[in-house]
């Protein structure tokens, strides 16, 4: 009988062993036939690709040598004789993320949303900023910024009162300077500008000035803010002013202190802010063309005022308002040296609307009433209807317009004259005609309207300016100006001033 065939139970698994390596060399060779067509397409002198090739054939190299077996990994996870693998590429060594992709495709082609390139081919550009509008570093001083800046000019004027004419050439010297805190919380900011003026030709009065005003914000809890206020102001009282003394050759300086304190609180939709403030001013004498001086003391002052607002916001854009205000005017002298009482008291209402819009429009406008009375029965009450703005506007970018009315009660020192209401419009524009040219245009006009029981007639006072800066660049500037003003009377003659200059600002 013959014996059956002995089958060993390992030729199966020997055959399955075959296929299998089979198998995974076809699909090795499919996938590197692919692969080679895949870098065919990229350019020739991809040294990158080079060096990675290279790096994972030499890899792969060392992993078949250091085989015990004699076998290395497959694509599909099963295993190849090495003499398969000597005879094929080597698969690059697994990276994780994009880094398999990106050694066979470029950035681009992997971005999905691909870069679009300008249409001249250029690269954009960062624009750069205006002269006109950067501002200066300014000199650290621990905590504070300071920014100062110097003007020198060289100006003519002529002055027309009537039949008499004057001219004159002057050097005029103006500084200024701000100094600002650098705190996390809380802020002080002083602000100081001065004039000073020499002649050179002709005859005219000098007109210097100097001005410095300190604001200390603090932040409070609960949406409180306070402000402390303090200021010194010196000028010369203007020859056209309706209290100079007529024919003098140098009208009074006088010197204004200033201080102040306020409170804002806001009570959720409500705003509520409270405010004093308090004003000395102090006269010297006048000198006449004879040498002769006229004492001014009579007109020293101190003025105290009181206001209260509350405002109702509708939106953070759109904040209407009331507001009182109570004052109190003391003279140093009880009678002045034509006899008269000037004390008196003060008083004032107004409502009106804010208005935040951001760059485009900003600030208030109200209507109301103030009244002013003095001790003595002899000087008569002025009342007026008051119309108050203070806008500020950017039709386009590059301009901004400020608009502001003020309407006010001034008292006289003239014997037997309370004093007027004053209406002042002053409109200004400036544009920014290049980037480091700037045109500025100034129009205003002054309504002093007199009681009718007066004896002085009304006054209209007209001014018009113009000006350019050049902007040499960040810390240098030239400035010219040209200004005309005219002051008509109903009764005596008008007066007119021209006025032109040329100069150089230093700012740092």
């Amino acid at each position: 009988m013959g014996q059956p065939d002995q089958t060993s139970s390992v030729m199966p698994l020997r055959a399955m062993s075959r296929a299998v390596s089979l198998a995974a060399f076809g699909s090795l060779l499919l996938g590197q036939v692919a692969f080679a067509q895949s870098t065919s397409q990229q350019p020739a002198s991809s040294g990158s690709a080079a060096s990675q090739d290279n790096r994972t054939t030499y890899n792969a190299a060392s992993t078949a040598d250091e085989s015990d077996d004699g076998a290395i990994p497959a694509a599909n996870g099963t295993t190849a004789n090495a003499d398969d693998a000597s005879q094929r590429p080597a698969i690059p060594d697994a990276q994780s993320g994009d880094d398999i992709t990106g050694s066979i495709l470029d950035e681009d082609i992997r971005r999905l949303n691909t870069r679009e390139a300008p249409v001249d081919e250029t690269p954009r550009r960062r624009a750069a900023e205006s002269a006109s509008t950067a501002e200066t570093p300014g000199i650290p001083l621990g905590t504070f910024v300071l920014r100062p800046s110097v003007t020198q000019s060289i100006n003519t004027e002529t002055t027309k009162d009537g039949n008499t004419r004057q001219r004159r050439a002057f050097l005029e010297t103006d500084a200024a300077a701000t100094l600002t805190s650098d705190w996390g919380r809380h802020q002080l900011s002083v602000t100081s500008e001065g004039a000073w003026q020499r002649n050179i030709s002709g005859e005219g009065e000098e007109q210097p000035s100097f001005k410095i005003n300190g604001d200390l914000r603090l932040d409070l809890p609960q949406d409180t803010v306070a402000h402390l206020t303090a200021g010194y102001n010196f000028y010369r009282e203007d020859t056209d002013d309706p209290d100079a003394i007529a024919n003098a050759t140098q009208q009074s300086d006088v010197q204004e202190f200033s201080a102040g304190a306020s409170v804002q609180r806001d009570f959720g939709i409500l705003r509520g802010t409270t405010a004093l403030a308090l004003t000395r001013s102090i006269y010297s004498d006048a000198t006449l063309a004879s040498g002769a001086t006229v004492a001014l003391s009579d007109r020293n002052q101190t003025t105290g005022t009181l206001r209260g607002r509350v405002g109702y916001e509708l939106s953070p854009a759109l904040i209407p308002f009331i507001e009182a205000t109570i004052g109190r005017t003391l003279y140093d002298e009880t009678r002045d040296s034509a006899g008269y009482e000037r004390s008196g008291h003060s008083y004032g209402v107004k409502a009106g609307v804010e208005v935040d819009l951001g760059e485009k429009l900003k600030g208030e406008v109200g209507v109301g009433y103030e009244m002013a009375d003095f001790e003595d029965s002899r000087l008569s009450s002025i009342d007026t209807a008051t119309l108050d703005a203070s806008l500020l506007w950017s039709p386009i970018r590059g301009t901004d317009v400020n608009f502001d009315l003020q309407t006010s009660i001034q008292p006289s020192t003239t014997a037997g004259e309370s004093g007027y209401v004053s209406h002042a419009l002053t409109t200004t524009v400036t544009h920014q005609l290049r980037d480091n040219l700037v045109g500025t245009m100034i129009g205003g006009v002054t309504w002093r309207d007199y009681p009718t029981d007066s004896t002085i007639n009304d006054e209209l006072v007209y001014t018009a300016a113009t000006g350019l800066t050049w902007n040499i660049n960040r810390y240098l500037d030239l400035t010219s100006t040209l200004g005309y003003e005219l002051t008509t009377r109903k009764d005596g003659d008008d007066s007119q001033q021209f006025r032109a200059g040329v100069g150089l600002k230093l700012k740092r």
